[in-house]
């Protein structure tokens, strides 16, 4: 029975070596690895000398069985020393592998000898193979040894215990906890003399622990989460937190940034009063942000976060943040800012000079060929002013979804509407009768040079946005809704809203206002024949409106 446990640890043991190789780390864990391929030699020298049936076999067997307590011990020596973050010199290697492997070549080359064993009796028992030992001479070096190494072991774990130091706890209490049974079993198994030891299912449990924990102990290794051109990068401090917010490693350069990893332990969530990476963890599962600028003192940080793996299957183990300092880069953006401020108030400023004074060119030019038009005293100013108050209750009321930006060109191209009057004949344009039919042909011909003009005074000059405003208002202004008006007869919403709007300040100014060929029409006679052309000559979408701004221009005739 005992014959087929060892067996089963045998066959476990081997098992987890296949386990681990298929683990497919870049980098392995050196003194991991050679603890599960030597774990499974020592069991093999238990399993042969529970099937052994003389004196001469067993001792072979034990050239197996004392891999544990030399080589075995000296590697989980090292690897303990190592995951407390303690530098282990190449000469430290050297001198302990020496003594391991020396240590087994003296039992080996005390193989049918009494030098090391005096006698050895081999019995069976309950389906097994007892060996009953008694020691030689030299089997004072194997107490020595092993009584070195685990008080060693012993003053490692101690150390650690009290040392200040950001290795995890989990790990610091495994490695006791190991140590502590394994003295006992070893112990008590000596006192009592047993035929059989448990020491090869203590070892097979130890194997599947480092097999569970090697992710976890894997994953403390901060170089083994960066690349190789990050690690060995000057500027740039990461660090690394699991799923969990428990945090895993950092390098050199992150102490730089945040003083307190310097004390943070592995496996330990950070500080609460450290929520930044809490935020940028919840702000990048959320909504993908994966970079924030922050102050850390003098310094200005940008944090990037993302996503590691170690493993070459690609599964996703935790949050890698890399730290870089902006502070110079800042310095440059806030001198290029106040830079940009200032030119953009400076361009602003003669932006909107240069557009006064095209404004003020082109009004004057209006007014100009106004002056030629005995007819049209002030009509250039009144029209625009009327453009003004029916634009205003458009943006108020919220109506055909008039953008501030087109009502403010609209109200800027009013005054250029009759600027192709121009090219008219004095004759024609200050007759004060009425114009006989081919007369009125040559008139109308000025919404067409309007429209010219236009593009003439401002191509190249303005906006585009703004001369095809224009351009509209000149040219379409005299364009009636039922299609009856001129210069191309549109229907319609085929009309520009732009010339609906001036169409309607240009006949009202022309109703209420006096000419040299008429008084002017009295407000009611004028709202009724405005309200009578809607849906003939004027966009009936715009009678609302219209009736809305009637007091504000009654009040505004009456002053002007």
């Amino acid at each position: 029975m005992i014959s087929f446990g060892y067996e089963v640890c045998l066959i476990i043991s081997c098992l987890i070596v296949i386990y681990m190789a298929t683990r497919n780390y870049d980098k392995i864990d050196i003194y991991y690895s050679t603890m599960i391929l030597i774990i499974p030699v020592v069991v093999l020298g238990y399993w042969l000398q529970s099937r052994v049936n003389t004196a001469e076999a067993s001792v072979m067997a034990f050239c197996f069985i004392y891999f544990d307590s030399t080589v075995l011990l000296m590697v989980a020596f090292f690897s303990m020393l190592k995951n407390f973050d303690v530098t282990i010199k190449k000469w430290m290697k050297i001198t302990g592998y020496s003594l391991a492997l020396g240590h087994c070549l003296l039992v080996w080359q005390c193989y049918g000898t009494k030098l090391y064993y005096s006698s050895v009796q081999v019995f069976g028992t309950a389906g097994a193979t007892a060996t009953k030992v008694q020691p030689g001479p030299l089997k004072i070096v194997h107490v020595i040894y092993l009584a070195i190494i685990v008080v060693s072991i012993i003053a490692a774990i101690v150390a650690a215990y009290f040392r200040k130091g950001t290795y995890s706890k989990k790990t610091l209490t495994n490695y006791a906890l190991v140590c502590i049974v394994g003295i006992v079993v070893y112990t008590l198994e000596m006192v009592l003399d047993v035929n059989y030891t448990t020491l090869p299912f203590f070892y097979v449990g130890v194997e599947i622990l480092i097999a569970i924990d090697y992710d976890h102990v894997y994953m403390h290794d901060i170089t083994s989460i960066i690349s190789e051109q990050q690690k060995s990068c000057s500027t740039k401090g990461y660090f690394a937190l699991d799923y969990k917010g428990r945090f895993l490693g950092c390098n050199e350069k992150a102490y730089e940034f945040f003083d307190f990893l310097r004390d943070q332990r592995e496996d330990e969530e950070l500080p609460t009063s450290e929520d930044l990476f809490t935020d940028m963890i919840e702000e990048y599962i959320l909504n993908g942000t994966r970079s924030r600028k922050f102050n850390v003192g003098d310094i200005t940080c940008i944090c990037e976060i993302m996503e590691f793996s170690v493993r070459k299957d690609g599964k996703l183990q935790g949050y890698l943040f890399e730290l870089r300092d902006a502070t110079e880069e800042q310095k440059v953006l806030d001198v290029m800012e106040a830079y940009n401020t200032t030119l953009n108030a400076e361009v602003k400023e003669k932006t909107e000079n240069i557009a006064n004074i095209q404004q003020k060119i082109v009004v004057g030019m209006a007014n100009i060929i106004e002056n030629r038009d005995n007819n049209t005293g002030g009509h250039v100013k009144r029209t625009s002013d009327v453009v003004k108050i029916l634009v205003d209750e458009i943006l108020r009321l919220g109506k055909l979804n008039l953008e501030r930006d087109f009502a403010a060109d609209i109200v800027r191209a009013a005054p250029m509407h009759d600027l192709g009057k121009v090219s008219i004949d004095s004759n024609i344009l200050c007759k004060p009768g009425r114009l006989t039919d081919e007369e009125y042909t040559i008139m109308k011909s000025h919404s067409e040079k309007s429209g010219e003009m236009v593009n003439i005074l401002l191509d190249g000059v303005e906006e585009e946005h703004f001369v095809n405003v224009a351009h509209n208002v000149a040219r379409y202004h005299h364009e009636r809704w039922d299609g009856k008006g001129y210069p191309e007869g549109l229907v319609g919403s085929m009309i520009p809203i732009e010339a609906r709007i001036m169409a309607i300040a240009d006949v009202y100014d022309a109703l209420v206002s006096k000419r040299c060929y008429k008084e002017p029409m009295s407000f009611d006679k004028a709202k009724e024949i405005m309200c009578d052309g809607m849906g003939t000559q004027f966009d009936p979408n715009l009678e609302e409106l219209f009736l809305n701004c009637l007091d504000r221009l009654e009040a505004y005739y009456k002053n002007v």
